[in-house]
């Protein structure tokens, strides 16, 4: 994934620069839904170990409902870190492609970007508010090289607990000084970073280009 760097006047063309730096956008699915005739057609396009795979992601989501939100994050977290790391060029033949969480089930591995979005959308799922969730770039200062995350915020004003794949533990974004943000986004709203600990809202995650593709493949699964 490649290094974006923001200065202080990226703020006035967030809109253009987000636009030219990624083709992202994020999906606004209404639901994963996958009944027992898609969960059949499923096995039957990608395998019975996919298929087991969906099952037990859809077990994971069904059975949260007395989970609080902590516990379900533990869960989620767990869950896909299971999966390997591969990235794009190896997997899809592209430079930047970002799976749906059953085209990543069905790998069974992905890239950052991929852990991120099963992360937040399963999360989604089981009913948390997703103004707490930021899927977030970030700078891995110690790989030197761009990276994603998903932040959890308990309250607007709190700081975030950060999924992760590389560190697996559930962490106080405090305690990851190994990562710098950049941007971070949610269905509904982008924010740019301005420092570690202040995110400054730019717009509407409408504005980002690859969350209208995943959300149109998204849909298509449904059916």
């Amino acid at each position: 994934m490649p290094v974006y760097f923001l200065n202080k006047n990226s703020l006035y063309v967030i809109p253009l620069m987000l636009a030219s730096l990624l083709a992202i956008s994020i999906a606004s699915a209404d639901h994963t839904g996958f009944d027992e005739k898609l969960l059949t057609k499923i096995g039957l396009k990608y395998g019975g170990g996919t298929e087991l795979r969906v099952r037990k992601w859809q077990r994971l989501i069904h059975d949260s409902s007395g989970l609080n939100d902590e516990q379900k994050l533990e869960r989620v977290n767990d869950f896909f870190n299971g999966a390997r790391f591969v990235n794009d060029v190896t997997q899809w033949q592209q430079e930047d492609y970002w799976a749906t969480p059953l085209e990543f089930l069905a790998e069974d591995a992905g890239d950052c970007e991929d852990f991120s979005i099963a992360k937040y959308f399963t999360l989604k799922e089981m009913g948390l508010d997703i103004g707490k969730l930021r899927i977030t770039y970030v700078k891995a200062l110690s790989l030197n090289q761009a990276h994603m995350v998903l932040a959890y915020y308990p309250s607007p004003s709190a700081i975030p607990v950060i999924l992760d794949n590389i560190n697996k533990r559930i962490k106080p974004a405090s305690e990851r000084s190994d990562l710098l943000p950049i941007f971070s986004f949610n269905a509904d709203d982008l924010w740019l970073a301005r420092s570690r600990n202040e995110q400054l809202k730019a717009g509407k995650s409408t504005q980002l280009k690859n969350w209208l593709t995943l959300n149109k493949r998204m849909e298509r699964e449904l059916l």
